[in-house]
């Protein structure tokens, strides 16, 4: 006789769940002869004591007592074609080393309460990191960790950036990733952890976190595994005011699946081709597979998946990988599927951050379900790819004119209402991964990168980036003037990875690009019209390479100007509209960032007066003194 049914019903969650003095498991596996579950708490014996019983939905579920925190367990399934063990498709955390079985887990982690609260979607500055890579100080044995990734909150806290955007975190089969190739959706990657042997000096280390503000210590027991490590990096980030974004993959799965992966889970036979596969379509895409969505199953399998983030580790938003794949691979129901899976998140989150990648830019991805997709931003690639235009054009040897008109352009692309539906930077994990595009200080003087070329370039690309309409984004390093590509694969790139040592030793060009970027961000939370709707531009001259733009808060003013100048020299009484006469305050120069602080710095003497001289559709104008390679910032 099949295992009891006690506690079950039509709501009960999918996987294995503890409860009373057990645990209810449910599957999905429609096509099944039999399921049994497995594991330290029946001697893994297959009997009608471990024998799952079928609803009429295809899902097999049951009750079973003894069960207790930490057991592992695997569901042992009997299918036309083949049969053999599968790993839980909802587990929430696997046995190291990969492949293992699943562990079955309480959901007790002792979360701070600290009061944080998402971020406006205005509000947004998105630090984008791979934490495999991010901060590695246990090389060669072992690459980044969660816990290593929590060891640099303070430097990222006080950057002013207000949120981390981790790539994929999912369990992935292979050594390296970049982590879109995941196999096991609930499964936080156990190379992200520390080990239990390992763990008490990283329990020390992060205490030393919660020690500054005050609050209650982590035990080690705590920490044990991947799920409460990846739990204690979104609850220290909460303390610290930083939101938490998970990369998410929802258009394909994995490529090197494994027999007991959720790859023809019920072990239909593979001559039927990918289709019998349950979760997949035929078609492939990055070396896996696209998902079904024409199933309801496959379709909840994803929302559900989100949903258990958001409530499980409390994660501040996700960014949708290829979500155009899901809209042309999935056609005809992807499209559905992205409006059922972000009007479920905003019924319940409503201030979670859904960022889409939609290629090519899609404005109606971010529109209402009515007619779009209902993501709340979209990356978009037009500015990115105008500033490397003129960063990569600016350091040839000589003073051609730059196209600060396309630049101009690509501020606010077209199709957008608002300035916070893109999510823009000039350097993100695709770019500037290993064998492609430079990063930008390389890209400034690739002779010498760390010429004043190099430097003053960098802190213009970044200036645009977090002075122009859209969520800035930066990439880890970026912050401190890091020239080389990365990779994913510590082991054989060790000389691609972050240069911390330089910035601990007092490295001056560092450090002083870290004041610049800190002392930009801050300028966006005192002056609000740079997070403001208003936005045009103001003047733009290729010639002479200046490019001035406006920036306002609708109804209210709270002006701000801003100036863009890539000549090599400085450039002496250049005249610009303004939109207002009088004192306008010189609020930001980056030439004073020249080896902080500049002792020759060229500007305006901290301010100018608005003439009434007409130009640029503005009553008044000034004449400013524009640094060679210079972001200037002025407001009233």
């Amino acid at each position: 006789m099949p295992v009891s049914l006690d506690h079950i019903h039509s709501g009960t969650p999918m996987g294995a769940n503890l409860i009373a003095d057990g645990a209810m498991f449910r599957v999905w596996a429609p096509h099944a002869r039999s399921v049994h579950v497995v594991g330290d708490f029946n001697n893994r014996q297959r009997n009608d004591a471990s024998l799952l019983n079928r609803d009429d939905h295809g899902h097999w579920r049951g009750f079973i007592p003894g069960v207790r925190d930490r057991q592992r367990y695997m569901f042992y399934v009997v299918g036309e074609g083949s049969e053999g063990p599968k790993r839980d498709p909802h587990a929430r955390e696997l046995e190291t080393p990969f492949p293992s079985e699943c562990i079955i887990r309480k959901t007790d982690f002792p979360w701070h309460e600290s009061g944080y609260v998402t971020p406006r979607f205005q509000d947004f500055v998105i630090y984008q990191l791979h934490v495999g890579t991010f901060f590695t100080p246990n090389l060669p044995h072992k690459g980044g960790t969660f816990l290593d990734v929590a060891r640099k909150i303070p430097h990222l806290a006080d950057l002013g950036v207000t949120a981390l955007q981790l790539l994929p975190i999912q369990e992935f089969q292979t050594e390296f990733s970049l982590g879109y190739n995941g196999t096991d959706y609930f499964s936080p990657e156990m190379d992200f952890a520390v080990g239990d042997a390992a763990l008490a000096p990283y329990v020390a280390e992060v205490n030393w976190l919660l020690d500054e503000k005050g609050l209650r210590r982590y035990e080690v027991e705590d920490l044990r595994g991947e799920m409460n490590q990846l739990k204690a990096l979104v609850d220290l980030c909460h303390l610290y005011g930083l939101g938490v974004i998970l990369d998410v993959v929802y258009n394909h799965a994995g490529g090197d699946f494994g027999d007991q992966s959720f790859y023809f889970f019920d072990r239909q036979p593979p001559d039927g081709g990918h289709r019998n596969s349950l979760y997949f379509t035929e078609k492939g895409h990055a070396g896996g597979l696209v998902f079904d969505f024409a199933k309801p199953e496959v379709r909840d399998f994803l929302i559900q998946n989100a949903k258990f983030f958001l409530d499980e580790y409390r994660v501040d938003g996700f960014r949708y990988d290829q979500v155009s794949v899901i809209d042309h691979d999935g056609a005809p129901n992807g499209w559905r599927f992205c409006q059922d899976l972000t009007s479920t998140l905003r019924f319940q989150w409503p201030r979670v951050l859904d960022n889409a990648e939609y290629w090519s830019v899609n404005p109606y991805v971010v529109k209402p379900p009515s007619e779009g997709a209902g993501f709340d931003t979209t990356l978009t690639d037009a500015l990115r790819i105008a500033i490397r235009d003129v960063i990569g054009n600016a350091s040839a040897p000589d003073e051609r004119p730059l196209n600060m008109t396309g630049l101009a352009r690509s501020l606010w692309p077209e199709g957008f209402d608002e300035h916070w539906r893109f999510v823009q930077g000039p350097e993100n994990h695709d770019i500037v991964y290993h064998g492609r595009e430079p990063r930008i200080a390389r890209l400034g003087d690739p002779g010498n990168l760390r010429s004043w070329f190099a430097r003053s370039r960098a802190r213009v690309a970044t200036g645009i980036g977090l002075t122009a309409p859209g969520i800035p984004m930066l990439f880890m390093g970026q912050e401190f003037l890091e020239d080389k590509q990365w990779s994913d694969n510590f082991e054989f790139h060790q000389n691609l990875l972050l240069h911390w040592a330089g910035l601990d030793q007092g490295d001056k060009h560092m450090t002083d690009h870290v004041r610049y970027t800190r002392e930009l961000i801050n300028l966006r939370w005192r002056y609000p019209g740079l997070r403001g709707q208003g936005f045009r531009v103001v003047h733009v001259d290729d010639h002479n390479r200046v490019l001035a733009f406006h920036r306002w808060v609708e109804g209210e003013g709270r002006d701000v100007i801003v100036i863009v100048h890539l000549a090599t020299f400085n450039r002496l009484g250049y005249r610009i509209g303004f939109p207002g006469g009088g004192l306008w305050r010189e609020i930001f120069n980056s030439d004073v960032y020249e080896n902080w602080v500049n002792p020759g710095v060229v500007g305006n003497s901290g301010g100018i007066f608005a003439e009434p001289q007409a130009l640029h559709e503005f009553s008044h104008s000034a004449a400013l003194t524009l640094p060679a390679n210079s972001v200037l910032v002025f407001a009233r």
